[in-house]
C-alpha cells in the first residue's frame, strides 16, 4: 500500500467517491489538454443540485465539459481557463467561460507563490508504472506545481493514454492521495486545418530561411504546419526541436529524418516539449520513445531557457499586426479566442539566440543522434519535494 504526503494510504475509490469529495465554494484543477479528467467530470456533474460556486481551472478542452453542458445557467459550476480551444471558445462567447491572463511559461510559478492551494486536483494519467509513477503522458506542462501544492491528488488512469517520457513526467504514488478508474478510450485528437494559399505563400517565406541545423518552436495553426510541409522538401538536415506544444507537421519531419537534434546546444538528439496535441499517428510515435522529451514548462518556455539553444527559430500565427509591428494572437477586435500563450515567450528567446553571425558556423556532427542529457522513460522521483497543505 503506498503512502501519500500527508501519511495517509492513498487508496481507490469509485468517481462519484471523489467527486463527493468536492465541497460547495471549492476550487478544483483539471489540469490541461489531455490531462483533463472525463469520468471525474461526469461524476461532479451529476453533483450539480448539491454544490454551489464550484471554481474549476482548466486549460485548451477538447470534449464537451460535463460540468458546462449540465449547468447552462452557471448556478453551480464556474469554468476558468488559461487558454481557449474551440470549445472553451464557444463557452466564453455564451458567457460560461473565464479567460486566466497569463504568460504561459509562468503558470508553474504562480501556483507555487501566487494562487492558494487547490481544492483537489484531478488528471488523467497511465496507472502506476514499476516504479511507482503515474505518468503524465503527453501533457507534461505545470501539473507538478499544482500538485506540490493541492490539499487532495487524483488520479484517473486510463491505459489509452500514451506513456510519454520526460524529466520528471510523472507523479509518484507518494504524491497521490486517490486513483479512480478512468475509460480506456484514445485521446482526443485535433484536426490540423487545411493551409490557404495565403498560408502557403507566408510558410515559402520562413522555410527559405530556415537553415541546417536550426532548433525550431512550431506553434498551432496551418501555417505553422504548411511550412513543416515545406521543409520536407526543402532538403534541410539536422533540425533541433525545443517547442511548447509538438504538433503533426514536426511529427511528419521527425518521420523523415529531418529532424535529428544532432546540432542542438542542449539536450542534443531529443526532441523537447511540454505537450503535444494531434493525431492518433502522434500518440502513436511518442509512446515510450525516448527521443521525446516531454518537460515542464518553465523548461521549454523562459526565454532564458530558450535562448540557449542557438540558432533558434520561433514559427507562430498571429491574427492581426499593424504597421508598427505590433502583434495580436489572443483576440479578433473585442472577442476573445486564445490566448498569450509561449508566443511571446518563444520570440523573445529566438531574438536572444545565439545566431551563425556571432557564433560558430554549424558543421554537421558524425553521429547523427549525438550525446543526450540522460532522461527516459522511468521517470527519476525529483530532487526537492513540497509538501502539500493539510485539508482543512
Amino acid at each position: 500500500m503506498t503512502t501519500s504526503m500527508q501519511g495517509k494510504a492513498a487508496r481507490r475509490i469509485t468517481a462519484a467517491e471523489a467527486a463527493g469529495l468536492v465541497k460547495s465554494g471549492d476550487w478544483v484543477d483539471y489540469g490541461a489538454v489531455l490531462s483533463q479528467p472525463d469520468v471525474f467530470d461526469r461524476a461532479l456533474a451529476d453533483r450539480k443540485r448539491e454544490l454551489r460556486e464550484v471554481k474549476i481551472r482548466s486549460c485548451l478542452s477538447l470534449r464537451p465539459r460535463a460540468v458546462l453542458e449540465e449547468d447552462p445557467q452557471r448556478e453551480h459550476f464556474h469554468w476558468y481557463s488559461w487558454h481557449f480551444g474551440g470549445y472553451d471558445r464557444k463557452k466564453h462567447d455564451a458567457g460560461l467561460c473565464h479567460y486566466i491572463p497569463c504568460n504561459l511559461g509562468e503558470i508553474s510559478d504562480y501556483y507555487r507563490r501566487f494562487i492558494e492551494p487547490p481544492d483537489i486536483l484531478v488528471l488523467k494519467t497511465r496507472a502506476a508504472d514499476a516504479n511507482g509513477f503515474f505518468n503524465l503522458g503527453a501533457t507534461n506542462l505545470w501539473h507538478r506545481a499544482i500538485a506540490s501544492r493541492a490539499k487532495i491528488v487524483i488520479a484517473e488512469v486510463s491505459e489509452g493514454f500514451p506513456y510519454v517520457c520526460g524529466i520528471d513526467n510523472g507523479l509518484h504514488a507518494s504524491e497521490v492521495d486517490y486513483v479512480i478508474e478512468g475509460d480506456s478510450g484514445s485521446p482526443p485528437e485535433l484536426s490540423n486545418p487545411p493551409p490557404s494559399e495565403a498560408d502557403r505563400a507566408v510558410a515559402r517565406l520562413i522555410a527559405a530561411e530556415v537553415d541546417d541545423g536550426a532548433c525550431l518552436q512550431v506553434g498551432i495553426g496551418a501555417m505553422p504546419n504548411a511550412v513543416c510541409s515545406l521543409l520536407l522538401e526543402s532538403g534541410v538536415r539536422d533540425l533541433g526541436i525545443h517547442t511548447e506544444m509538438l504538433t503533426d507537421g514536426i511529427i511528419d519531419l521527425y518521420k523523415a529524418g529531418t529532424i535529428t537534434g544532432s546540432a542542438k546546444t542542449i539536450d542534443r538528439g531529443k526532441m523537447v516539449f511540454s505537450f503535444a496535441l494531434g493525431s492518433q499517428q502522434l500518440y502513436r510515435t511518442i509512446d515510450r520513445n525516448e527521443d521525446f522529451l516531454c518537460c515542464s514548462i518553465e523548461y521549454t518556455n523562459l526565454p532564458h531557457m530558450i535562448m540557449r539553444n542557438e540558432r533558434f527559430m520561433a514559427i507562430n500565427n498571429t491574427t492581426q499586426m499593424d504597421l508598427q509591428g505590433q502583434a495580436s494572437s489572443e483576440s479578433s477586435g473585442h472577442r476573445h479566442i486564445s490566448g498569450t500563450g509561449g508566443q511571446l515567450q518563444f520570440v523573445r528567446g529566438a531574438y536572444a539566440s545565439r545566431t551563425a553571425n556571432h557564433s560558430s558556423v554549424y558543421r554537421r556532427p558524425m553521429n547523427a543522434m549525438g550525446s543526450a542529457r540522460a532522461a527516459s522513460c522511468s521517470t527519476s522521483r525529483p530532487a526537492m519535494w513540497s509538501r502539500r497543505p493539510a485539508r482543512t
